[in-house]
């Protein structure tokens, strides 16, 4: 145990060193330091290192082995399980690490590992260029890319995880490594959905596509309506091609100018369709789901980034989410699916999403531990509520969702999609073959298993 003196003297010596800011439970701004997307996460760290650059990251690492601490890192926050913080232990901040710098050139971009998603779309959109990103703009890019990067635009330029060209690393040592395809390919191939069990990333390269038109298109319908709307939208995805994206999700009303007031804090059904290219082509693709009686209507060109901030969910309430990664969607997991959503928590910002993949993802290196890649569609009941009495009930309907479709689900998940649901799941999330081979490279780069707040591979 580390002495009270030694401690004291060595977080003197770190708030000498950072550039950043260094603070304390004791400090003022420590509580603000330490609030995360997630308002059901109520967690103390001994120390939280607000890091300014590399060299602050490698000064925390080193200074948190010294004390034989835990190290959380922090990029967007938005974990749901609130990976990003721990008790007793230290948290690296990198949030004010958010530089993105594109060559447009070579169609790639390279992003500090604080970065945000609207960091990286805006800063991609005046080339006409993108990549696959996260379905709201708050995520943080490191942590979304090695959890494997499922988004909006995967059916087109694959999950992020496969535009992924390298990745610079400070290891549990402190030492600072670059992993590619030509330097450290083991190294490189783990954090293809290994997520931050090998390192903290101080930035990572990516690769980008074209992308000259964006268009969407949100139609609202009544709920009963659900189970005619999805057996349409599946029927139109399945004929599209991978250039459009997008979902049905059942949420409630929000006050939106497009949503009648007396649906505003109602049960509705929604059909989203998102296309890579112009509104005109989009508006023929979705000619089916325009067809059906419907309650709102939204169908727009406009520019990526814009459309990323549209859906973001609030910080500051209560999250629990989870998912399952499916074989197919048959008429009946269609019912199934639609008569859930009768039961979910309304009015709250909850959704219950159905969203369709295949295209690109499916089509993408089969050697990376991302098991998921032939699931047709996901299952993606994303609960969010305020009141802290809520939270049985809350975390009872998702759970029940999970239950409902299993017979039709592959067994293996998105892990970023999901909490901390237990060591079977993250086999789940990895494969099992996999998983033993990221966990002798986990022996390798943290034997200790210092980063351990995460979808964590025990070291083998």
């Amino acid at each position: 145990m580390t002495s009270t003196s030694k401690a004291g003297t060595a977080l003197a010596a770190l708030r000498e060193d950072l550039a950043g800011a260094v603070f304390a439970p004791a400090d003022a701004g420590y509580d603000e330091a330490r609030t995360i997307f997630n308002a059901m996460i109520d967690r103390r760290p001994a120390v939280i290192a607000r890091c300014e650059n590399e060299a602050d990251v490698v000064t925390t690492v080193r200074f948190a082995r010294d004390l034989d601490l835990p190290i959380a890192v922090r990029g967007g926050g938005h974990s749901v399980a609130g990976m990003s913080l721990n008790d007793g232990g230290v948290v690296i901040d990198m949030r004010r690490m958010h530089g993105v710098t594109v060559d447009p050139a070579a169609k790639t971009v390279r992003i500090s590992g604080g970065a945000v998603m609207s960091h990286l779309d805006r800063a991609c959109q005046p080339y006409a260029l993108a990549t696959t990103g996260g379905r709201v703009s708050t995520t943080g890019v490191a942590g979304f890319v090695l959890g494997g990067g499922s988004g909006w635009l995967d059916r087109d330029f694959g999950l992020a995880v496969d535009n992924l060209l390298g990745v610079d690393l400070i290891t549990a040592d402190g030492t600072r490594l670059t992993a590619t395809a030509e330097d450290s390919p083991e190294l490189f191939w783990a954090l293809h959905g290994g997520g931050g069990n090998f390192g903290v990333a101080t930035s990572l390269t990516l690769r980008l596509h074209d992308l000259p038109e964006f268009a969407m298109c949100l139609l609202l319908y009544p709920p009963e309506s659900g189970p005619e709307v999805l057996r349409v939208y599946r029927d139109v995805i399945e004929s599209a091609g991978p250039e459009a994206g997008g979902g049905v999700i059942y949420l409630t009303g929000p006050p939106e100018p497009f949503v009648p007031e007396h649906l505003v804090g109602t049960l509705l059904a929604g059909a989203l369709m998102t296309y890579a290219g112009g509104e005109e082509t989009l508006r023929r693709l979705v000619g089916p789901l325009l067809a059906l009686p419907h309650v709102s209507e939204v169908l727009t060109a406009l520019p990526y980034p814009d459309f990323q901030c549209m859906l973001d969910d609030p910080p500051g309430l209560r999250n629990y989410w989870s998912a399952e990664y499916l074989t197919g969607l048959p008429d009946e997991l269609v019912d199934v699916f639609c008569a859930r959503a009768f039961s979910m928590p309304v009015p709250t910002p909850t959704q219950h999403a159905m969203f369709p993949l295949g295209g690109a993802i499916a089509e993408g290196p089969p050697e990376f531990p991302v098991p998921y890649r032939d699931a047709q569609w996901a299952v993606h009941p994303f609960g969010v509520w305020e009141d802290p009495a809520d939270d049985d009930r809350c975390r009872r309907w998702v759970k029940d969702v999970r239950a409902d479709v299993l017979p039709w689900s592959t067994g293996a998940v998105y892990l970023n999609f999901t909490g901390d649901e237990g060591p079977e799941r993250v086999v789940a999330g990895l494969g099992a073959e996999n998983l033993a081979r990221l966990g002798a490279l986990k022996r390798r780069y943290d034997p200790d298993n210092v980063f351990r707040f995460n979808h964590n591979i025990k070291p083998t």
